[in-house]
């Protein structure tokens, strides 16, 4: 099966309620700007090859339009997340019924258990996952239980900010980049190249050599840029104001 579905989720109109934890809340979120921006976001994702999947909206739910939190992929299995903030449980509604209805074992976290979907990092046979508030040791081994053998789960302290994915991500060829200030062990990765903006530890896999990301990281874009990537880039300021970034906002089904 050769695919390439993102499946995403239209943003809250309560999104300017959603949850802050490492940053201070900002004095203002628009919520008709956030649409527009992931309405954006979207059309990138189509012009670059992905059939867009999209989750039943849940309005109620603030945090909604950061998806990647609620399910982790990895061959035919879907991993429902259950996350250390409560608040963000009902964001499971529906994703059981579509994951499955594209072909994928729905596998649940389960109490005592915690796991968000961006403390989750994959390359190769190698998945590492932050110890946060939000991921715990127990939601890690449910994980890794889950996931075919030969895959190697490490757990990654994380103190600095609310999701793994925030401050690292790999790039096409497997360069793991990130914004120092914001990673407790860089050595974790034997290739790690440090990025100069916070904005700009995110990238995510468009397919070959092209890599989406925010527009907040000039920097960085061109530092990628300089070794021979495709860089293709997003405002999603709305979502940053909620410690959001460009990998949140989607999960990248490939298969």
């Amino acid at each position: 099966m050769h695919r390439r579905l993102a499946l995403v989720r239209r943003p809250s109109p309560r999104i300017a309620e959603g949850l802050v934890t490492h940053i201070e809340r900002a004095s203002s979120v628009d919520a008709d700007l956030a649409l527009r921006q992931w309405e954006e976001y979207v059309a990138v994702l189509q012009r670059n090859g992905w059939q867009i999947l999209e989750a039943e909206p849940v309005d109620d739910c603030p945090d909604a339009a950061f998806i990647e939190d609620q399910v982790f992929v990895h061959g035919d299995v879907a991993v429902l997340c259950r996350s250390g903030a409560p608040e963000r449980r009902a964001e499971q509604v529906g994703l059981r019924e579509t994951l499955e209805a594209t072909g994928y074992r729905c596998v649940e976290i389960e109490a005592p258990g915690t796991l968000d979907g961006g403390d989750v990092l994959k390359w190769g046979r190698d998945v590492w996952v932050g110890q946060s508030d939000r991921s715990n040791a127990a939601g890690l081994a449910q994980l890794e239980a889950a996931l075919h053998e030969g895959l190697r789960v490490h757990g990654v302290p994380l103190t600095k900010v609310l999701h793994l994915k925030s401050a690292v991500t790999a790039l096409p060829d497997g360069t793991i980049i990130g914004y120092v200030p914001l990673v407790d062990s860089p050595e974790t990765w034997e290739r790690f190249v440090p990025v100069p903006e916070e904005t700009g530890a995110a990238v995510v896999l468009l397919g070959g050599e092209s890599v989406l990301m925010s527009c907040a990281a000039p920097l960085t874009a061109s530092a990628l840029r300089d070794r021979g990537l495709d860089v293709t880039t997003v405002d999603i300021s709305e979502f940053e104001k909620l410690e959001g970034c460009v990998t949140c906002l989607s999960v990248r089904l490939r298969g």
